[in-house]
């Protein structure tokens, strides 16, 4: 497995609270227990809106989680090509824009940043975001290079948007069941429509450790995974993410370590 959306949550770095939320900690200790026997090889820790700009915690996450981790960080738009080239070359391989919590650079800073990102360091830019504001915010998306939808867009409002970004090359995170109203059966059809559309879209996450969602992963999830899709579940549980991620430039990616 490659973990597509993780959080490590270390109080040893600057937490800020967010709508009045701050989340306990979850430390690569105890991302590492609650993985074991999953047979992850690599992963990509997410920066959460409670962690703002900070790139402490992140550096110091990779470099403990070791060579098939990459990070998925916030920056704000007056960050510098220098800066993303620096981060690069940390494992950082995405910037993060978090429309639904804050804590990120705003809407209207998507272009510049994610162009900037992508054209500096070839990074994609990732998006929390529902699938019932892609009408506004989707054809901004789709304008970029490269991006992700985080959650499976969290709902089916709004889901014709979110296929035809699929459609359009846009990656989606099969991430955060737990956070989904209309339970397994919507989050297994919404599976199905997308792996329909582009085999290679897909990406399995465990959204670990799940902060403020009413339920957090459980293996299980992998299950629903393979009633959506069937023979390609080692695809979407591990080559999509890695390959999109390009965890094959970090050091050792030739044969990553099982955590």
């Amino acid at each position: 497995m490659f973990d597509s959306h993780l959080h490590i949550v270390d109080p040893r770095f600057p937490l800020i609270p967010n709508q009045g939320y701050l989340p306990e900690a979850f430390t690569v200790a105890d991302y590492r227990a609650a993985v074991d026997g999953l047979g992850v090889r690599g992963g990509a820790v997410v920066s959460g809106s409670f962690q703002g700009f900070d790139q402490t915690y992140l550096l110091d996450a990779l470099a403990s989680l070791g060579p098939g981790f990459v990070g998925v960080t916030q920056l704000p738009v007056d960050t510098t090509a220098e800066t993303i080239a620096g981060l690069d070359a940390a494992g950082v391989r995405a910037v993060r824009f978090n429309l639904v919590r804050g804590g990120s650079a705003g809407p209207d800073d998507v272009d510049t940043l994610g162009r900037l990102a992508y054209d500096t360091a070839g990074w994609s830019s990732e998006f929390y975001v529902r699938s019932d504001d892609l009408a506004t915010v989707g054809p901004v998306i789709e304008r970029l290079p490269r991006a992700s939808i985080d959650h499976l867009g969290l709902t089916t409002d709004g889901l014709a948007d979110l296929l035809r970004l699929a459609a359009g090359g846009v990656r989606i995170k099969a991430t955060g069941f737990g956070r989904w109203a209309g339970g397994a059966t919507q989050v297994v059809d919404v599976m199905r429509r997308v792996h329909r559309i582009d085999p290679a879209a897909l990406m399995f996450g465990t959204d670990l450790p799940g902060t403020r969602a009413p339920r957090p992963f459980t293996p299980g999830d992998v299950d629903l995974v393979a009633d959506a899709v069937g023979e390609d579940l080692d695809r979407v549980l591990f080559a999509n993410a890695f390959e999109w991620y390009r965890a094959d430039r970090l050091p050792s990616a030739e044969s990553p370590r099982v955590l």
